[in-house]
């Protein structure tokens, strides 16, 4: 441990106490993109003892841009993130436990992913997982180091149950059709810069530094030169989350077997139960161009769209934002 960590070490407010608290912690990234992957590379360099990481995507050519864990390799075995994040970090720290999830996070799942652990980081993209992150967080009691980049601007917070205000306390409503990299694209300076104001309040927490913790919602855009920081206000009286218990986005009433990727013209559907993987390859070979791996298979439609079908049961109907239409295309080759 002296040697891996020596330099970390020699950093007294962490040391030797410090680094064994760390080696100690258990933390989940949710969302394995250009913010998760760059949390996962601090987490598991900095000797967290147990990091798991959930993620519902697969590498793409788009990604390498600003995703620093994959390469073109990557893109052309079609692995889901959180299998090709898995593989990188393993060569980086054998001694870490990694727990790579592929899967959609929901209010039916949210809360057994969290179990047990000690801290949660956000890299998603988008504010409906962030909310559902926000009242599992708050209800089991465990810290949420909310990030988010588009752009060339940045945002980020920890937020302590009992301590600080949540997430909806200071934005209690998000635009669903607002901005997002995929629409207007982003720097990876201004990624790499959130995450590493997440990470470094993650380090702080974990080693018990509650003192040094920031406590105020940083906000900057590079490209403009701008930085403010706003001081965590007290939590709003009437906050369904923290004050009132209700936890909205926890409710399964509120979740959606059909779901728009913004800006991706991709349509998620839920499906209703597993899939098998070989099946699916015999059954749409004579009618689809069709690649596949042990993660999920990809099949190119005569019509000009692409499906990817996923082992858990999601089917992503890429080339349309229209859910007729890729309801449609689900029914035809899918069924219901």
């Amino acid at each position: 441990m002296e040697e891996r960590y020596s330099r970390q070490m020699r950093f007294a407010p962490i040391g030797e106490a410090g680094q064994r608290k760390l080696k100690d912690s258990a933390v989940c990234i949710v969302g394995m993109g250009a913010l998760g992957t760059v949390l996962a590379s601090h987490m598991v360099r900095a000797g967290i003892g147990r990091v798991s990481f959930v993620d519902r995507d697969y590498v793409e050519l788009s990604n390498l841009q600003r995703q620093m864990l994959f390469d073109e390799d990557d893109v052309a075995s079609g692995y889901p993130k959180a299998i090709a994040a898995e593989r990188k970090l393993r060569r980086i720290n054998s001694e870490v436990r990694l727990e790579a999830i592929v899967a959609d996070v929901t209010a039916l799942n949210i809360e057994d992913l969290l179990q047990d652990m000690d801290l949660v980081l956000d890299g998603t993209d988008n504010f409906q997982t962030r909310y559902l992150l926000n009242d599992a967080c708050f209800r089991l009691g465990i810290p949420f180091a909310y990030g988010g980049a588009v752009s060339s601007r940045g945002m980020s917070a920890i937020l302590v149950p009992g301590v600080t205000p949540c997430l909806r306390c200071f934005i209690p409503a998000a635009d669903a059709g607002g901005q997002t990299c995929d629409m207007i694209g982003v720097l990876a300076p201004a990624v790499d810069i959130v995450a590493s104001y997440q990470s470094v309040e993650a380090l702080k927490y974990l080693v018990g530094a509650s003192d040094e913790r920031r406590n105020t919602l940083v906000t900057f855009d590079l490209w403009d030169n701008h930085y403010f920081e706003m001081k965590l206000i007290k939590p709003t009286k009437d906050c369904p989350c923290c004050q009132l218990k209700q936890y909205p986005a926890l409710d399964p009433g509120e979740q959606t077997s059909m779901l728009s990727l913004c800006g991706r013209g991709t349509v998620q559907i839920a499906g209703s139960g597993t899939l098998d993987l070989e099946r699916w390859r015999s059954r749409l070979e004579s009618v689809a161009k069709v690649k596949a791996n042990a993660y999920l298979l990809r099949a190119e439609l005569p019509e000009g769209e692409r499906l990817v079908l996923f082992p858990d049961g999601r089917v992503l109907v890429q080339g349309t934002e229209d859910f007729a239409r890729a309801r449609t295309l689900y029914a035809r080759y899918i069924g219901l």
